[in-house]
């Protein structure tokens, strides 16, 4: 049996369910903006693409998290 995602991961089936998109085209779309900062990619995946605070906010922690190899 695997464990629940715990962290902003496990905000991932939601989102997916929401907004129709997996969450590796999420990660590809932050990865792609000229935007580095936190809170700039957060409120752009708000503006620009309707997201809730909450799950921009996980989505822009666990990519910036991946890409320090944390």
């Amino acid at each position: 049996m695997t464990e629940p995602a715990k962290g902003p991961a496990s905000y991932f089936p939601s989102i997916e369910k929401k907004y129709g998109r997996p969450i590796n085209e999420w990660k590809d779309l932050i990865r792609s903006s000229p935007l580095t900062k936190h809170m700039e990619l957060v409120s752009w995946l708000k503006t620009e693409h309707g997201l809730g605070h909450g799950h921009a906010n996980a989505l822009v922690a666990h990519t910036l998290a991946e890409d320090s190899g944390k």
